[in-house]
């Protein structure tokens, strides 16, 4: 059955200090909801908000049909901004002006080819939204992100 929509809330979070980070995606295809997540180690923010936006449109594009739209919901300036940045990045071949590499270049490039594939909107909402009687799957991915970042600092604390 084709799906009529494909929309996918998303968001990152990083303990600083411990370098552990968490990404969640929450999508949903037609009426279907999954919710995707992870932990990684050595890692940023910024990683883990492009992580949960690349995690959440590789599993739109496996399970939708080539013409359903997509829409990613994200309070990340930084992955909503790339998509205007592409071309100046790919001329200066994911570097800096300086000629350093580009930060996190190995996800930007993943967000890229997914881009090639697909027009994929991008919504930019604010972050950390008190809540209130409306639905908000962008809280929802904010307070399920955290949980998960604190359960994996804790492991990691004796």
């Amino acid at each position: 059955m084709p799906e009529t929509s494909a929309e996918i809330y998303t968001d990152g979070s990083c303990h600083t200090q411990q370098r552990i980070g968490t990404w969640v995606a929450i999508a949903f295809l037609g009426t279907a909801k999954e919710v995707l997540s992870g932990t990684v180690q050595h890692t940023t923010h910024n990683r883990m908000e492009l992580m949960a936006v690349i995690k959440g449109v590789q599993y739109a594009l496996a399970h939708c049909d080539s013409g359903t739209p997509i829409r990613v919901y994200t309070d990340s300036q930084y992955v909503t901004g790339l998509p205007a940045r592409k071309e100046k990045i790919v001329l200066q071949n994911f570097t800096t002006q300086k000629g350093n590499a580009l930060q996190n270049a190995d996800l930007v490039k993943i967000f890229f080819e997914l881009l090639s594939e697909r027009s994929i909107a991008f919504v930019k909402i604010r972050a950390h939204q008190k809540q209130d009687d409306t639905i908000n799957y962008n809280r929802e991915a904010d307070i399920l992100c955290r949980h998960l970042l604190r359960k994996a600092v804790e492991k990691m604390v004796p």
